[in-house]
């Protein structure tokens, strides 16, 4: 507690993470509050008369009606400056690496710390000279904040005016002046590399764009068949075992993003011990270096108190907006928001609020669509281009995708991809469901998509999902009569299907070759497999058997062409497509059927 703290009252009710107070003293909804003689961090939500009800962000065995609580004068906020990637926070920004050096490893109730080191020097840049009119956003100076980033240190959104003096280049400390600037008002306003903004607010930008282009994760089935536009937000369901962390893992180190805002929300303890202990140590393949220079990680583990895990995703979507503020184009990926859920379910009915469906609060929708809502492609107040992409993991109850969370989810995202428990046992990652998962694609994506890498992407795309949609088909009808029972054509496609799957679908995190998978690789191996499609069919009306085709050596190479044909290689594709056509012609020759030429799908589009 802090001298400025004042006594707003003291306790008369205590129901787990819920407290409340009777006050005489004037209290805002919102305010930061301290409760009892140790401390403990809350913030006021509810204000009836007199009666005073805030949630505490500890634990809150042990305290006694009679305690006092003290209120701060400031809504709940996070510290934003140099300092931050490669950082682990709790959900209310309490830095836990530097809090175990003095705390060890559990911390103890009531204790916390600056969330941005104040005693480290930073080299500070100035970009703008004494004099000069500055606004929203315009960058004051810079600061090397790691080797793969460049911290832009901002003008405060809502601060307007001209910069009276400002430092030269030089060390500095987060909390040190380094400018100040005189409103149009005549006040004047210190600046330093820091400043605070409260979680729940969203930070102003000054125009939203529209997508125009994808964000590329390097995972075959995600970019070609349930795109997600570059700041857009993706719901991810999936029950126990299906791969939603190792999933988001794999976007953590492969996504085409400048920084990475990991939220662990009320998952296991031990999953979130082994992210902390792995993230930060995996190669960056961006930069070179270690992945933990452009990532920010907060911890709130299911064991935590579930009124900080309500806090966590602003906490994480305040960082980004940040970060986004500055230019950059961030991630923020949350596991999951099925825990924040039920965080917001907890505190509901200790409030004794009036339960909707499944005893989630009735506004749980509005909350969902509010945090969903700060995802976004948007034009900075100082002019550049940055934005916000939300990937939330939801884990529903026994794979129940008809429960509240991921219905409301679906409502308020633009790409669903659901993992399926059959996938994940068939060892088929990511075990995204062709059936079940759906993107919107608007025509700026598809634009994308056919000026830089493939002019006919589109159709593509729609002969693939036609594909394995009518393998799925005829697989249900073979468990129903067998396969040998199928006619030649319904026979090859059914194998078509699991080609499809082993040579496209499945994606192996620990290949080299395989772990990312480029756009341009990405069209070239559905081309090539469409291809052996489109010959096939012909082959079996010529009189080929759908075994004799499974047989040819060429669907080997093709299931082996995502590891053995590297980035570089793509004109490899090429030979091996010619190696097809060969095959194709010697089976149909040898079985005395007429060969036909069929035409090659247009080549590549070269991009500019």
């Amino acid at each position: 507690m802090s001298a400025s703290d004042r006594l707003a009252g003291r306790l008369t009710e205590i129901s787990g993470s819920v407290v409340r107070a009777e006050t005489s003293v004037s209290v805002a909804l919102g305010e930061v509050a301290h409760i009892g003689e140790e401390g403990l961090l809350g913030e006021v939500i509810a204000l009836a008369g007199p009666t005073l009800t805030a949630q505490v962000y500890e634990e809150t065995a042990g305290l006694a009606p009679g305690a006092p609580l003290y209120v701060t004068g400031t809504p709940l906020q996070v510290e934003l400056g140099p300092g931050l990637l490669g950082s682990v926070f709790d959900g209310v920004q309490r830095p836990l690496e530097r809090l175990a050096v003095s705390q060890g490893d559990f911390l103890g109730r009531g204790q916390r710390a600056e969330a941005l080191d104040r005693a480290r020097l930073w080299e500070f840049e100035p970009r703008v000279p004494a004099g000069a009119d500055v606004g929203p956003g315009t960058v004051l100076g810079v600061v090397p904040e790691t080797l793969a980033l460049e911290h832009r240190v901002l003008v405060p959104p809502h601060l307007a005016g001209r910069v009276q003096d400002i430092v030269a280049a030089g060390p500095r400390r987060v909390a040190d002046v380094v400018a100040r600037i005189v409103t149009a008002e005549g006040a004047q306003v210190a600046l330093s590399l820091f400043h605070t903004w409260r979680v729940r607010a969203p930070r102003p930008c000054a125009e939203r764009l529209p997508a125009a282009m994808p964000m590329i994760t390097g995972q075959r089935v995600l970019d070609i068949f349930f795109p997600l536009p570059r700041g857009a937000a993706a719901g991810m369901p999936g029950g126990f075992g299906t791969g939603k962390t190792i999933t988001q893992h794999q976007l953590c180190k492969w996504m085409e993003a400048d920084v990475i805002v990991f939220v662990g929300c009320g998952e296991r303890g031990n999953e979130m011990t082994r992210v902390l202990r792995e993230l930060p140590e995996l190669h960056d393949p961006r930069t070179g270096r270690p992945l933990a220079e452009r990532t920010i990680l907060i911890a709130n583990t299911s064991n935590m108190p579930v009124a900080a895990r309500e806090a966590s995703i602003y906490t994480g979507v305040t960082i980004a907006e940040y970060y986004r503020d500055m230019g950059y184009h961030v991630a923020l990926l949350a596991d999951s928001t099925s825990r924040w859920a039920e965080a917001l379910r907890e505190i509901s009915g200790r409030l004794e609020e009036m339960p909707a469906e499944e005893s989630y609060p009735p506004y749980l929708s509005s909350r969902l669509a509010s945090f969903y809502e700060r995802a976004g492609r948007a034009r900075t107040p100082a002019g550049t281009e940055g934005s916000v992409t939300i990937i939330s993991a939801i884990s529903p109850p026994g794979g129940d995708l008809t429960e509240p969370v991921t219905r409301h989810s679906q409502r308020f995202t633009r790409c669903f991809w659901t993992l399926d428990k059959e996938l994940a046992e068939a060892r088929v990652f990511p075990a995204v469901s062709i059936r079940d998962s759906y993107s919107e694609v608007p025509e700026e994506l598809e634009q994308w998509w056919q000026h830089q890498v493939a002019p006919e992407w589109t159709e593509l795309r729609h002969q693939a999902l036609a594909v394995l949609q009518e393998a799925k088909h005829i697989e249900g009808m073979a468990r129903l009569v067998g396969s040998e029972s199928l006619p030649e054509r319904q026979r090859f496609l059914l194998r078509m299907g699991s080609l499809f799957e082993e040579a496209f679908l499945r994606q192996s995190a620990f290949d080299p070759t395989d772990a990312y998978c480029a756009p341009s690789k990405q069209v070239r191996l559905l081309r090539l497999l469409l291809r052996f499609r489109d010959r096939g069919v012909r082959a079996i009306g010529n009189g080929v058997s759908a075994r004799s085709l499974a047989q040819l050596p060429v669907v080997v190479m093709l299931e082996r062409a995502k590891s053995s044909i590297g980035p570089d290689e793509m004109a490899r594709f090429d030979e091996l497509e010619s190696v097809l056509d060969q095959q194709c012609d010697e089976l149909e020759s040898q079985l005395g059927g007429r060969a036909e030429d069929v035409p090659s799908p247009p080549p590549p589009n070269p991009s500019p």
